[in-house]
This record gives structure tokens, C-alpha cells and sequence, in this order.
């Protein structure tokens, strides 16, 4: 019998509710077929016929293996290639802890899966003939998964649907995640590195070379290099956003989409000292993990020397040290690892070539720092719904399986001022600022679905609602998700949810190919307006939910904290404090100063981070 982690049992309960499988298999296509012979810069490539009538070219490399010398070092152009390659089947996904997103079906929760040998992608386009391709311009659509930034593939998602029906070329999109995607250290930084790879975010410096190959190569698959649109959920939207605040994405984005991320980013300094230091660094900052993991794998007897051995011994040993460390060795160093499997893990540096050194909100309302291209911005109702209920404090598990809700209340009250607070933090207040620059095209969404079904006698449309990441299969039209799309999406929601993924998907194609979502035969979707009174965003749900509508009353931290103090459903002093407590440091939306300076929760001293 398969033994799981205790952080990750308590989300195995979830799963078994749902009746899934830990991820899908990986995802491939039968056979070559002719007709999809593409010319790239690398070489010739035959991809196949995908799912939804599109053809699909799968596992084909935009860059060269980050290994060895190239492990935390910007992305080399992908090497050449000789004869015909078959681009048939996804490739395996970045080193990183097994989990439902992992793309590994039979692997342990929280076992290291995936290779270094990752920089991969997958496209989808409708199905072109050859001889068609040098008068066709699609708009590219270029999908970053979401996972934390350390956990995800792009095996998880399929992009024929949205090609075909859009008449858009889709990329999915593989970065190095944990520590071999954000990563910095002054050992690092002791040969000839560019000012680039000096920031740390070689994640970004990943996306940033595909963008660069999607340009290069958009056109041999009928795709027009001149309107590519970034587009990603949650840590991809963490990633779209800081490219849109890159100077050096310059030319290689047009359009960006943001779903359930925001514009939250590290200093350098963060990611970098020891945890105890004058000047403390993150509990996960690349000192302390690299201590644990120099212990752990026998370099250093006990962590004083590990301290030691790292501020002593000469950069460039050190560096090939570092270096030949097993990916295993680093990912296992990093402490609070949620579910046992996603890292929390200092990430997005604001170094000042990568990602600009000042507060992001600042930048964004200066016209002159940011790239200003058409922006959709938007997060789902409830949010953090997802993540209570896979959380012990308010979810037990009957017989090891049944959940049962602690305190309905205290879980939904909770889960409204955490998914408030992401609204905020993650899509109206970029939205503003944006706006504030003088830029007009800026468009913000709220996402309403919650029509699942009861399941072991749990109300999923009540306690998971509209959470985090149900929008994915709206936009692409692709709910075949194993026994947990059976679960989620029923005969009962099956023809509200078809139409209201239906109107996504042509909301989000009018946008990849104007810069404008609306479209005729859907209600227009107006610009962000800020105004007292005006329609601010798009409302998607279906008519039972109020149906696709613009709405207004923009929302605020300070709002949220004076209803949060009269919440009838949080009667004590504990209980809003814990709420205050799990509103610190989440999208900034309360400092630890502000919660010290709140009388009732002075009882209620913060957890240690």
C-alpha cells in the first residue's frame, strides 16, 4: 500500500472524495501525421492529430538543457536537430514534488518527480495545410501553468479546443520551478554571469526565452509573431504579470492575461540571508535551504558547519558544489512544504533587470514603467475555498474520507475575507493603477461558477464554489479531467457550464486577436472603471447565477477589515484574529505591524513564519 507524507494525507481525503487519480497521464498523439511537418529555426518537426480536431506538436524543446554548467544560468537557445523530429508525445516536467499537478500518475505524494531536461512545450493549432501557412497570421495564445512556481506541467492542460474554435495557435509552457526557478546566492555570482542571471529568476529568464522562440517560430505553424498573448493562473499570472513589468519583454508580448495572480514580488535580500540574522532573510531563503541540504547529503556534520562552509569557501567551488547537488537534495531542504508537496519559496526578485526594483503598484501607474499592452485581470469569487477545504483546522475527515465542516460560519467567512483580499490585491488594485497610468485597455473579471454537485454528502457548490483554478477548464474548454471532472462537472451543470465555457472562450479569443474581449453574441465587456457608481468588471456565471453581466463596487482592504470586525458569523475575539492572522502577509493585504496594533488580537500572538 502506498504510504503518504503526513502533510500530504491530509489532502489524500480530498482526492478520494473526488475519486481521482493523482494527475492524468501523460498526454500524447497517436501517430505522425505528413500534413504537420513544420520547418523550425532547430529543425524539421511532425507533430499529430490532437483532441477537438486540432493538430498538436508535443515535447518540442525551446531551450538547451539547464544541466550541469547550465543549471542556474539563463536558458541557452534550443540546440539543432538533424532529419524529422517527432514531436508526439509531452515531455517529462521540471524536478519538483509528486502531486496532483505533477504529471506523474503513480508517483508517491511528495516523492521528487520530473528531469532537468524540461524546457518543453506543447502547440495546438487548427489544421492547416501546408501550403496554407505563408497567408495565415493567428494570434498565439502562450499558457503558463500555475503550481506556486514549484509544482505543475504543461501535460496538464490541452489547447486544441481554444485553437480550433478561436482560430489561434496555443503554447503550453514548461519553467524551472522551486529552487532551479528562483534561486540566489553570492555563489552565483563569482564568474562571468550576465547582469540577467545575476537577478535569481530564472523561471522568468525560461518564459522570456520561449517568448523569444514563439517568435522565432510562430509563423511555421501558421502563427503571427507580432500578437502573442501571455496568459496564466495563479503563479502563471504571478509570472505574466512580472514579464508585464520586464523591460525585457519588450516586443514579445502584445496582450497579457492575468487569472488569480497579482503583481506580489521579493527582495533580493529576502531570498538570500539567514533566517536569524540582523537583517532576517525568508525561512526558505537559498542560505538556509542550502545548509539543510549540505547536512543532509554528508558535506557538513551538523548545520553550524553548513553555515560555515558556505560563507568561507571560495565562490567558484562552491558554485560547482552547488552545482552537482542532486535536485532531490535541494527540494527536500525547504521547510513548510503546504500538502507536502508545494514549496514556500522565495520567488519574482525584484533585481531591477528582470523584474523592476520598486513597488509594484508604483511602477504600474507610471506609463513609462511598465509595458502598457491590452490587460485582462481578474480572480475567482472564492478563491481560498479550495485551500480550507483541504485544511484540517476546518475540514475533519470522517472514517479517514468524509469531510465534515468544523464551523460552517467561521469556513465561510473565512474563505470570503481571504478571497477578498486575493480580489484586491491580485485584480483591482493592479487594475486601478494601470488605469491610473492613463492606460485604457484594461479589463477585470470576477469568475461566479459554483454549480457542482453534493458529493458523500458535501455540498461542493457551497464550500468550493467559484475557487481557485475552476476557471481553467471554462477558458479551455476542456473538462475531460479523469474521475475528477466526473465528480465536478455532472448531466445536471452540463449545459450551463458548456455555455458559459463558451463565452469565455470567445471572450478571451477576441481579446488574443484585438486587444477586446467583447464579442456580439455575449454582453460587452466594458473597460475598468473606477468611477463611484460605474461598471467595473465582468461578472461570468450562468443565468442561475445571474448570468454574464458588468458590475461595479470596487472593493478595498480597508472595507473588507471593517466587516471583518462586525462579522456576526466570527463572534469571538480569537476568531477574527485568526482570520486577521491568515490576512498577514497574504497579497499584503495586513502587515504584522497593523495586526500588533489591533487591542483585541494582542492576545493572539502571530505564528512564527
Amino acid at each position: 500500500m502506498t504510504r503518504l507524507s503526513p502533510r500530504a494525507r491530509w489532502l489524500a481525503p480530498l482526492l478520494l472524495l473526488l475519486g481521482c487519480r493523482p494527475a492524468p497521464a501523460p498526454y500524447a498523439v497517436p501517430a505522425p501525421l505528413p500534413e504537420t511537418r513544420r520547418a523550425l529555426a532547430q529543425g524539421d518537426a511532425v507533430g499529430g492529430a490532437g483532441r477537438y480536431g486540432s493538430h498538436a506538436w508535443l515535447g518540442l524543446p525551446y531551450a538547451a538543457p539547464p544541466v550541469g554548467e547550465l543549471r542556474w544560468r539563463a536558458p541557452r537557445p534550443a540546440p539543432k536537430w538533424t532529419g524529422v523530429r517527432e514531436a508526439l508525445a509531452s515531455g517529462p516536467g521540471c524536478p519538483q514534488l509528486a502531486s496532483p499537478l505533477g504529471g506523474v500518475a503513480s508517483a508517491e505524494p511528495g516523492t521528487v518527480v520530473g528531469s532537468e531536461d524540461c524546457l518543453l512545450l506543447n502547440a495546438w493549432a487548427p489544421p492547416l495545410k501546408p501550403e496554407a501557412l505563408p497567408r495565415t497570421r493567428l494570434p498565439v495564445m502562450v499558457w503558463v501553468h500555475g503550481g506556486g512556481n514549484s509544482i505543475g506541467t504543461a501535460t496538464f492542460y490541452e489547447g486544441g479546443r481554444l485553437a480550433v474554435e478561436q482560430g489561434v495557435l496555443v503554447v503550453a509552457v514548461q519553467y524551472r520551478l522551486g529552487p532551479l526557478g528562483f534561486f540566489r546566492h553570492p555563489a552565483l555570482r563569482a564568474g562571468d554571469e550576465s547582469a540577467e542571471e545575476l537577478s535569481g529568476n530564472w523561471a522568468l529568464l525560461d518564459l522570456l526565452e520561449a517568448l523569444r522562440w514563439v517568435k522565432q517560430n510562430a509563423a511555421a505553424f501558421g502563427g503571427d509573431p507580432d500578437n502573442v498573448t501571455l496568459f496564466g493562473e495563479s503563479a502563471g499570472g504571478l509570472n505574466t504579470a512580472s514579464l508585464l513589468l520586464s523591460p525585457l519583454s519588450k516586443g514579445l508580448l502584445h496582450r497579457a492575461i492575468i487569472q488569480s495572480g497579482g503583481f506580489s514580488r521579493m527582495t533580493p535580500d529576502e531570498g538570500e540571508r539567514f533566517a536569524d540574522g540582523a537583517r532576517p532573510g525568508h525561512r526558505n531563503s537559498s542560505n538556509e535551504v542550502l545548509a539543510r541540504a549540505l547536512v543532509a547529503e554528508g558535506l557538513a556534520p551538523d548545520a553550524k558547519a553548513a553555515r560555515t562552509l558556505l560563507t568561507t569557501t571560495p565562490g567558484r567551488q562552491l558554485a560547482r558544489t552547488l552545482k552537482a547537488l542532486p535536485p532531490a537534495a535541494l527540494l527536500k531542504a525547504y521547510a513548510g512544504a503546504r500538502g507536502g508537496w508545494m514549496l514556500d519559496l522565495p520567488q519574482l526578485f525584484r533585481d531591477g533587470v528582470v523584474v523592476p526594483t520598486g513597488e509594484p503598484l508604483e511602477v504600474l501607474k507610471s506609463p513609462e514603467g511598465w509595458n502598457p499592452v491590452p490587460v485582462m485581470v481578474g480572480t475567482n469569487r472564492d478563491e481560498q475555498n479550495l485551500f480550507l477545504f483541504m485544511d484540517p483546522a476546518h475540514v475533519e475527515r470522517r472514517f479517514g474520507m468524509f469531510p465534515h465542516v468544523l464551523d460552517p460560519p467561521n469556513y465561510l467567512a473565512t474563505g470570503e475575507y481571504l478571497s477578498r483580499a486575493w480580489r484586491v490585491a491580485g485584480a483591482e488594485q493592479p487594475a486601478l493603477a494601470m488605469v491610473q497610468s492613463g492606460h485604457t485597455q484594461v479589463f477585470a473579471y470576477r469568475f461566479d461558477w459554483d454549480e457542482e454537485p453534493v458529493a458523500a454528502g458535501t455540498e461542493l457548490s457551497r464550500y468550493l464554489g467559484a475557487a481557485h483554478g475552476l476557471e481553467i477548464p471554462f477558458v479551455f474548454g476542456h473538462f475531460q479531467l479523469g474521475r475528477l471532472g466526473k465528480v465536478l462537472f455532472t448531466e445536471e451543470n452540463l449545459a450551463g457550464r458548456e455555455a458559459l465555457s463558451r463565452a469565455l472562450r470567445a471572450y478571451w479569443g477576441a481579446f488574443a486577436r484585438t486587444g477586446w474581449p467583447s464579442v456580439e453574441e455575449h454582453p460587452a465587456w466594458r473597460p475598468f472603471n473606477a468611477a463611484p457608481g460605474a461598471d467595473a468588471f465582468l461578472v461570468l456565471d450562468t443565468p442561475g447565477g445571474g448570468g454574464i453581466r458588468m458590475a461595479g463596487g470596487l472593493d478595498s482592504t480597508e472595507a473588507l477589515l471593517a466587516d471583518l470586525a462586525k462579522d456576526p458569523r466570527l463572534p469571538t475575539a480569537e476568531a477574527r484574529c485568526r482570520v486577521r492572522q491568515q490576512l498577514v502577509g497574504w497579497r499584503r493585504a495586513l502587515t504584522a505591524e497593523q495586526y500588533a496594533a489591533v487591542e483585541e488580537c494582542r492576545p493572539f500572538a502571530l505564528s512564527a513564519r
